[in-house]
């Protein structure tokens, strides 16, 4: 009787089985065809929650550091401009080709379907909290985008549809970012990181002239960041594979920029506080070395590195040196040969006089002459 029970709750277990396991098998089988057919990018639009929730910040490491391990933090402000050969990965594929889009045309589908937040430009400040969250409907009326609401779109969640022939990619030309500079002792190394990403219109009135620059809107880079790990891009025109993606290029800092703006009490670009260009310029230079150079400076010098550095003065001083001679010996001679010059043109004084009072004498003696001729007579 036990083992007649036995066989039936086997069976049973084996009979529920069954189903779930087809199931299983089925979806598998689906999954793979599916896989088959779908498009490159419809396989790349979709980032799963793990995924979007692994690369949710900009730094890796930031959300293992607690305020202890920093010491040092600072908030830089680039200008990318995609003209320049480092960022034109930024701006290339105008359009969408096998699947790969620009990071224009990345950012603008995500605020579409609603994915992530657009913060609004404030000039001198960049506030990312819901209050100063923008409409991406004001966004697209503002900059003459034009869009459809999109299927499942809600007052609460809305979503819309733009033409890819719709998306001004070609306009925006640069990108506003802001850096964050963090030294921290755990790793003992200066870390940059991209904080947020600003597009920025280049735009021509009705009548031509120059482009007018439009900052649209703040995208945070921890809100972006799981796309752009899944965009494959090459770097080089030597080498047509695609071996790094977005992330890589940002993270290993393979865009080049110029320095706008520090953060400072005072809330001032460099603009503001150096008018001129080439003490603007010199400013530039001296933070990005200050930068470069932060690493070399924490440690002290070995004895042979100083005794590198003074055989380098010495050698300095020692080519300094003949020059200085140089100049010190024509300090010397430029009196003597003002002195010999006034010399020299005294003597041509007194001959002249000389000669003048020779001539007077001769006329005089002359005059006489016939005087006393004519007295004779």
């Amino acid at each position: 009787m036990n083992l007649r029970k036995t066989i039936i709750a086997t069976l049973a277990c084996m009979a529920a089985a069954m189903p779930l396991a087809a199931q299983q098998t089925g979806s598998k089988a689906t999954l793979r065809k599916g896989g088959a057919t779908r498009s490159r990018t419809e396989a790349k639009a979709e980032i799963s929650p793990r995924m979007e929730q692994h690369f949710s910040t900009s730094d890796p490491l930031a959300a293992t550091l607690s305020d202890a391990d920093l010491q040092y933090v600072r908030v830089i402000y680039r200008d990318i401009d995609l003209n320049r050969d480092e960022n034109a990965v930024l701006y290339f594929p105008e359009q969408v080709t096998d699947g790969n889009e620009n990071l224009f045309r990345i950012i603008m589908r995500l605020l579409a379907s609603g994915q992530i937040k657009a913060y609004e430009y404030l000039d001198g400040r960049e506030v990312f909290t819901p209050e100063y969250e923008t409409k991406v409907k004001d966004i697209l009326d503002r900059f003459y985008i034009s869009y459809t609401p999109a299927k499942g779109s809600t007052d609460k969640n809305p979503k819309f549809n733009i033409d890819e022939a719709d998306v001004p990619s070609n306009e925006v030309l640069t990108y506003y970012i802001i850096e964050r500079w963090v030294y921290d002792t755990r790793y003992n190394r200066l870390r940059p990181s991209v904080d947020a990403i600003c597009p920025v219109l280049h735009r021509s009135g009705d009548f031509g002239g120059d482009a007018v620059r439009y900052p649209m809107f703040w995208v945070k880079y921890g809100d972006i960041r799981p796309w752009l790990k899944a965009q494959p891009v090459f770097l080089s025109d030597h080498n047509n594979l695609p071996t790094s993606t977005y992330d890589d290029y940002f993270i290993n800092t393979q865009y080049k920029g110029t320095i706008y703006k520090t953060r400072n009490l005072r809330n001032r670009s460099l603009a503001q506080q150096f008018p001129d260009a080439d003490d603007r310029r010199r400013a530039q230079d001296s933070i990005q070395a200050s930068l470069d150079n932060f690493e070399k400076r924490l440690w002290t010098p070995t004895r042979g590195e100083l005794e590198a550095i003074r055989l380098r003065n010495d050698s300095i001083e020692a080519a300094k040196a003949p020059a200085a001679a140089d100049k010190s010996d024509e300090k010397e001679k430029a009196p003597r040969s003002v002195r010999g010059n006034a010399r020299s043109n005294r003597p041509s004084v007194k001959k002249k006089a000389e000669s003048s009072a020779v001539k007077e004498s001769q006329a005089s003696r002359s005059s006489s002459a016939t005087r006393s001729v004519r007295r004779r007579r």
